[in-house]
């Protein structure tokens, strides 16, 4: 089972950047993609119905923003849309789906950057999802929970920590919201395979950061503890252009 994970930054422009060949070459049996920015309604066919994919989506209220979309190859038991309270419900950020062994849930966290509101957004979104995700574990012990997380955990995992300990995104207030997702029994399975790679999945735009591999990993597979025996392997697509991000892929063994 191939998982891919991959914030695009809009949908439309990765399809005119090499998205639908890349998907036909890296063939995952699921994909996940964050920050579509587009309603279904505003796509072409050819990237709402991939041969042989069924796809999936979330858009936010506010067109050109946020959204997600997962597709599969084989159709999964459940799908189901956010996480049941209003407030974060209108950002189109999640989209569940179960699967024969496992349910994935694909979310794009917010950025807390713009001002000290968008913060609290952002921390009270982990809380929330955190939530969410162990009454899941009732009913589905075997979670999978993938996307842009929109922090970079701990000093490995970006260029220059000391230069943004202050800027949202490596605050001690959000890194401490990863260590509370950890806590309830999850691994990062990136982390969980390789502990001490240094590699990125997010670049600015800004002052040629991909050129200088000034980068940020936040885009990030957490497993549950359940199934930590079957991943194989985690990797980061550092190499996919397309997006300021690049995507990120999950193998789990039979």
């Amino acid at each position: 089972m191939k998982i891919c994970s991959w914030n695009v930054n809009g949908i439309r422009a990765a399809g005119k950047k090499g998205f639908l060949d890349w998907v036909r070459t890296e063939s995952p049996d699921i994909l996940c993609l964050q920050e579509t920015k587009a309603h279904p309604d505003q796509l072409e066919k050819e990237l709402l119905d991939i041969p042989g994919y069924t796809s999936y989506w979330n858009a936010a209220k506010r067109r050109g923003y946020s959204g997600v979309a997962t597709y599969v190859k084989k159709l999964p038991l459940s799908v189901e849309y956010d996480l049941g309270t209003e407030k974060f419900d209108n950002e189109g950020r999640v989209i569940i789906s179960t699967h024969d062994n496992f349910t994935l849930l694909n979310i794009y966290f917010p950025n807390g950057q713009q001002n000290e509101a968008r913060l609290e957004y952002k921390l009270r979104f982990y809380d929330e999802v955190i939530d969410f995700c162990e009454r899941l574990k009732k009913i589905q012990p075997r979670l999978i929970i993938c996307g842009d997380f929109n922090t970079a955990h701990h000093e490995i995992d970006l260029k220059n920590p000391k230069a943004n300990e202050t800027r949202s995104g490596f605050l001690p207030v959000e890194r401490a919201a990863l260590d509370a997702f950890l806590a309830r029994g999850y691994i990062d399975a990136f982390r969980f395979l390789f502990p001490d790679k240094i590699q990125y999945s997010w670049w600015s735009y800004r002052t040629m950061a991909r050129e200088r591999n000034a980068g940020w990993r936040i885009d990030c597979f957490y497993v549950s503890q359940e199934l930590t025996k079957y991943v194989s392997d985690c990797r980061i697509l550092e190499d996919v252009l397309g997006s300021d991000h690049c995507p990120i892929l999950l193998n789990l063994a039979e």
